[in-house]
């Protein structure tokens, strides 16, 4: 990854990649090659599925809040504004000088969610906005690690079923890839499958306590504006290199004709899905049978 220049707030990390051979430079490199892009036409996607964490997880005055894969900080400038001390760590560096500008007061990390460099039982909360995907169990062990004993931590990613409008943009943009991309594309999205965001948390010892849905809404004035956020998401970096950018933005773009307004602007509807879950407060080997001894 190029070398950025962090604030004095932001520190970098360079561990060794994961040995399943996933490489978080790699993803880091590709979500931040349109910052400007991502962090004002597409972030704030999300603002249903963060309000809902913020309140479930219990940030506010007081508490200490970590944002895995916090982007360019948009979710972390919202918890701060319910009372929160938030920390946020993202494989993006050039994301990061956005959260950093966004949040100049919040310690922020370029690095792996596979090895957080805080402390066991660090932070009240931990939240993740579609940061945490399929095949991700050891982010939330580390995850677990750093979650005080009786905390929660709250995720979001996308759901199954309707409304999801720009599942078609998704399809085009795989139809420029080559098939591990695509198998790729497959595996990280399966945590959409009612119960597997539950087993990963199970598993990584979490206890589940709800999960809701909540439909989040973007809108673009019209076509450059749209292609212009959709070009900043990082899965379509390896299209855009594979195959002729032109053609990538037709497609796209047809993709999405749908979701045109009467007015010729675009507006598009999307479900997330919102688990949230618990540290026990105590191991289960030694928990009783009171509905509070957890």
């Amino acid at each position: 990854m190029t070398n950025t220049t962090l604030s004095p707030t932001s520190t970098s990390r360079s561990e060794p990649d994961r040995p399943d051979g996933h490489d978080w430079r790699v993803a880091g490199e590709a979500w931040g090659h349109a910052t400007d892009d991502w962090s004002t036409l597409f972030e704030h996607y999300a603002v249903e599925a963060v309000a809902t964490i913020g309140h479930a997880v219990e940030a506010g005055p007081g508490t200490r809040v970590l944002d895995v894969a916090c982007g360019s900080g948009w979710a972390m400038r919202f918890l701060r504004g319910l009372g929160a001390d938030v920390a946020g760590i993202d494989a993006a560096a050039r994301l990061l000088e956005v959260a950093t500008e966004r949040n100049p007061d919040s310690e922020v990390v370029h690095g792996t969610m596979f090895d957080l460099p805080w402390g066991a039982a660090t932070f009240d909360s931990v939240v993740s906005v579609n940061g945490i995907w399929g095949g991700g169990e050891d982010a939330l062990r580390e995850a677990h690690r750093v979650l005080r004993p009786g905390g929660r931590i709250g995720m979001s990613f996308w759901g199954e079923g309707e409304p999801l409008d720009l599942r078609p943009f998704f399809f085009a943009v795989a139809g420029h890839l080559d098939r591990d991309h695509v198998e790729g594309m497959v595996s990280i999205n399966s945590i959409a499958t009612p119960g597997v965001a539950e087993d990963m948390l199970t598993s990584a010892g979490f206890d589940v306590v709800e999960r809701e849905r909540r439909t989040s809404v973007l809108e673009w004035p019209d076509d450059d504006v749209a292609w212009r956020a959709l070009r900043s998401v990082g899965p379509i970096v390896p299209a855009l290199r594979n195959s002729d950018p032109e053609a990538v933005r037709r497609d796209a773009l047809a993709a999405i004709d749908h979701c045109r307004t009467p007015r010729g602007t675009y507006r598009f509807e999307n479900v997330q899905d919102v688990v949230i879950a618990r540290r026990p407060s105590r191991p289960a080997s030694a928990r009783g049978t009171h509905p509070n001894d957890v």
